[in-house]
This record gives C-alpha cells, structure tokens and sequence, in this order.
C-alpha cells in the first residue's frame, strides 16, 4: 500500500477540524458534568429569608415536604432573616449555582426592595434565575383588641388625633411599600416599625408596641378568630371566605389592590436542567388536592408558574412599584 503526503491544504483543513471539535467539547463539558453527578446527590436547602412563621416560611416548607420523596435527598428549609429580607436573598444570589441552594422568597425582596434600597447588595433580575412562583396571598390590617377603633375609619381618625403616638409593624419592605400607599390614599397617620419576620411583627400588635400590623391572613387567623386582634381591612378585590366579615379597603373607599406572592429562585447560573425539574415539580405539587387544601386554610392560592412567567412578572412589578413610589414621594434608603 502507497501512502501519499498529506498537502499542506488538508493538514489545515484537519486542524482546523480538530480545534472545532474541541472547543465544542468544551461546551458541551458542563452539561456532560451535570448529566454525570445526577443531582441531586445530596441534601438540598430552600432558604427562607424570613422568620419562621408567615406565609413564605410556610410555602417553602409545603415544597419542602413534597420535594423530598420524589428527588430521594432530604430537602431543608433553612431560615436567614434580617436586613429586610436582604441577608436570605444575598446569599442564595451569591451561592454556588449548583441546584443545593435556592431561595423562597417574597415579592418583598424580588421587587419592592429594588426600589426602596438604594444599594441593594443583590440585583434581582441577573442574579437569580426564577423557577416558579408558588402561591399569591394578600394582607391584612389589624389591631389589638383594645383598640378602641372598630372599622379603619375609625382607625383612620383615631391617628390623626396623635399621628406621632401612632406607629404600624410590618415584616418586610413590601409590606411597608403598601402600607405607606394605603397612608396616602386614606389619610391614615401612622410611623414604620421594621420587624424580622411574620411573628414578631404580630407579636408587637398583640404586646402594644404598635398599634397596627399589616400582615399575611394566615399567621393571624388563629388570632382573629380568638379576639386577640380585630381585623379592620383586607387588601385583596374580594372579600377572603376565612374573613368574610372583614372588608375590603375598596368597600371602604380606598381605591388599592393587592396580592403578594413567594417563588422560589436558584443563583444565576444553575443548569437549566435543573431549573425545569424543579418547575415541574413547583406546578405539580401546587396543583395537588392535600395542597390546595391547606393553602385555601391559609389564604394562599397556589400557583406554579413558569420560568418565564414569574421572569416578566418580577420586571413588570419592579416598574410599577417603583412609578408608586416616585408618585407618593418614597425615596430609596
């Protein structure tokens, strides 16, 4: 057999070839080392940038639950409050992209901290990649069951008679957003007192630290219903089944709105495989009879968005909450 030699035309076509190759390799190396560790392989935390108690804690704890059995690795809630819900949120943004740290977290964070902070360590929409919005809620607004005020008119009038001896809780910066909006749409006067979490926010209204909270529905419901505290107003179109006497700030003249909602969120970066197993699992486990149940005892409507969804959903809230803000004069901090 003759061998001819190779020109130097086809030794560069072969080169060039060969390098093509290789650098697609190397594309491809990511995802082939994703395929290869079979995640997960190991525990899996949802970090919760709350106390314990309110309604994100409870969602992450539901997914939590439902995620275990069918990943086969534990999945732990793991609480980090503080700064606003700022310490949770930077942490996660800043974890390995690797699908063992994600975040539940609020819209409070998502959206409402992006315009009330002025350096917020964490940039929303680059540094987390959204996976599924879990479930909508609204707020209540309550008080402790001495108060002398009966309806939120009352309330209203009450604190214009001493607005510097009227003061309001609230657990994170979404909550004070809308609380400052409901203040200029009714006159109500009253001062902000930050709380880390649900619970200690509700503890302040039950020991009269403050006179009013605007909390989630479901860490007080217990507490309505008991006496302890009054509910005066609901923010959602609707009247809640769990609180049918209570009325909506629309029935009451307050032209305002609004419904919170939690989803969960990995690090930029996490494969996308990942993120769609998790979506799947976010939608399927929402949509489960057991599920919906216990969120309907809560005021919780479970959703399980897509990706996408709660991508455009986070942009388009950050643009509206930040034109209220300008319209009612709330600077950043």
């Amino acid at each position: 057999m003759t061998t001819r030699p190779t020109s130097p035309t086809r030794r560069k076509l072969v080169a060039t070839a060969a390098l093509s190759l290789a650098a697609s390799l190397a594309t491809l190396a990511p995802a082939l080392s994703w395929a290869q560790a079979a995640w997960p392989n190991k525990a899996v935390r949802i970090v919760v940038p709350y106390a314990p108690g309110g309604a994100n804690d409870i969602l992450a704890r539901v997914l939590a639950e439902k995620l275990t059995p069918v990943l086969g690795q534990p999945v732990l809630v793991e609480n980090k409050p503080g700064a606003g819900a700022m310490v949770g949120s930077d942490f996660v943004a800043k974890a390995a992209p690797d699908g063992y740290t994600l975040l539940m977290a609020a819209s409070g964070p998502m959206v409402f901290n992006p315009v009330l902070v002025a350096k917020l360590p964490y940039n929303p929409l680059t540094d987390l990649a959204p996976i599924s919005i879990v479930g909508s809620f609204p707020l209540i607004l309550a008080v402790n069951e001495s108060s002398s005020a009966k309806t939120f008119k009352d309330l209203v009038a009450l604190t214009k008679v001493s607005p510097d001896k009227s003061n309001y809780s609230y657990p994170a910066a979404s909550f004070q957003l809308i609380m400052e909006l409901v203040k200029a749409r009714s006159g109500l006067k009253a001062l902000n007192v930050p709380y880390q979490g649900s619970a200690p926010s509700i503890n302040a209204v039950l020991t009269q630290e403050v006179q009013m909270t605007l909390i989630d529905s479901g860490p007080i419901a217990a507490l309505v219903k008991s006496g302890k505290l009054r509910a005066l107003a609901v923010t959602s179109e609707q009247r809640l089944a769990s609180y049918a006497q209570v009325p909506t700030l629309k029935e009451q003249g307050i032209d305002l709105a609004v419904n919170l909602w939690s989803g969960l969120l990995a690090p930029t970066g996490t494969p996308e495989p990942i993120l769609k197993r998790l979506q799947e699992e976010v939608a399927r486990i929402m949509a489960l009879p057991d599920v919906a149940e216990r969120m309907a005892k809560l005021d919780i409507r479970p959703l399980g968005t897509s990706s996408a969804d709660m991508g455009k959903t986070m942009a388009s809230e950050i643009q509206l909450w930040s034109q209220v803000a300008k319209d009612n004069n709330i600077q950043a901090k």
